[in-house]
């Protein structure tokens, strides 16, 4: 939507192709490798129409990561469980996590870079002030998975705790690994993890 109107079928198309194109080439380069002349041509846009629509990298960058995580609240707000409401707090923390590292998993670096490139740069006086969490898409993650764990453990620090499961998509030997081998392994571990920490049985996982 722009200004209240409907978004044109083409431009609807071109943004869908940009984006697209885009996640691709985040599946085999860094984000800060990728050029808005890469993704025109694999998107088979003119490389105007990228910058028009997105401004510039971090803006393209921005506007994948907000698309996707959007569709991931989507589904836990209104969806069919484990996902959306129905569901126990243990199954449903459990497929968040897993829709995280999906994610993650698509787009490699992205989200460690948003973390710190798509929030406006802070004053030279307030420049240690930027982390993570100003970021909206960490925000509901970190919000969602914080409540679904103080839920299944009261009394635990389960705004750190998320704090914690989150970070460790950051590091770059998680990073590396998940482009080496892909989501499973990385989403084992993950489970095993919450449930030790949350004192859920792990029958049926």
């Amino acid at each position: 939507m722009d200004g209240g109107r409907p978004e044109r079928a083409d431009a609807a198309r071109n943004r869908r192709a940009i984006l697209a194109a885009t996640e691709k080439l985040l599946a085999t380069h860094r984000p800060q490798d990728i050029s808005m002349e890469q993704v025109a041509a694999a998107a088979g846009v003119g490389k105007g129409t990228v910058f028009h629509r997105f401004g510039n990298r971090t803006g393209l960058m921005y506007a994948l990561m907000v698309e996707r995580a959007q569709a991931l609240e989507e589904a836990v707000t209104a969806g069919p469980p484990p996902l959306g409401p129905g569901a126990t707090e243990r199954d449903r923390l459990l497929a968040f996590l897993d829709a995280i590292i999906e994610v993650v998993g698509r787009n490699k670096s992205l989200l460690a870079e948003l973390a710190y490139s798509a929030a406006p740069d802070p004053p030279p006086e307030k420049a240690t002030a930027r982390h993570r969490d100003d970021h909206p898409v960490y925000r509901f993650w970190h919000a969602h998975i914080s409540t679904l764990i103080a839920a299944l453990r009261p009394g635990a620090d389960a705004e750190m705790t998320a704090h914690l499961l989150l970070g460790s998509l950051h590091s770059e030997p998680v990073l590396a690994q998940l482009a080496a081998e892909g989501p499973a392994r990385l989403t084992a571990a993950m489970r095993t993890l919450v449930l030790a920490v949350t004192g859920v049985p792990s029958e049926n996982p």
